[in-house]
């Protein structure tokens, strides 16, 4: 296998991405982890797509108030990248790969008695609704962009170009 490793835990993919284009990462490429294929899917569009000037994993930090517990906490951005549009212009996203079913609220319980999935699943949302929101937020301070990838983005007959 090419520039990355694999280890399988809990069901899901893990590894180190391995740049082949170095020079295009920013920042410690022996420390460049996917928590899942999709994310590894990714940085491999970002290594070696040609309109992708610089890119990295997990080295923004967008600071975001918990609906939880009310404190502040770290919001670690799946991906930073900068591209060279076809006009020549550049521009920057805060990237972050989630499922599509995590990016939709989740339907009210319809049971008196809600199960402790459901309870994971409305807490869930409401934590990732405050990151995002809070990284709308920087971008739009930064004159970057926000966007959530998910399977249609990496899986369409175009890939992640279609973004």
């Amino acid at each position: 296998m090419r520039g990355y490793s694999i280890r399988r835990s809990n069901s899901s993919y893990k590894g180190c991405y391995k740049p082949r284009n170095p020079k295009k990462y920013k920042g410690d490429s022996n420390t460049c982890f996917y928590r899942s294929l999709w994310e590894r899917k990714f940085m491999v569009f970002c290594d070696e797509n040609s309109s992708v000037l610089e890119w990295s994993s997990e080295e923004v930090v967008v600071p975001y108030v918990s609906p939880i517990d009310g404190r502040i906490h770290r919001y670690f951005v799946d991906f930073w990248v900068k591209v060279e549009s076809k006009d020549g212009s550049k521009k920057i996203y805060l990237i972050e790969v989630k499922p599509k079913s995590q990016t939709k609220k989740p339907n009210p319980p319809k049971a008196k008695r809600v199960s402790k999935s459901k309870l994971t699943e409305m807490r869930n949302w409401m934590i990732n609704s405050a990151k995002w929101e809070a990284a709308r937020e920087m971008c739009s301070d930064k004159g970057w962009e926000f966007k959530i990838l998910t399977e249609d983005n990496l899986f369409s007959k175009n890939g992640a170009n279609n973004e």
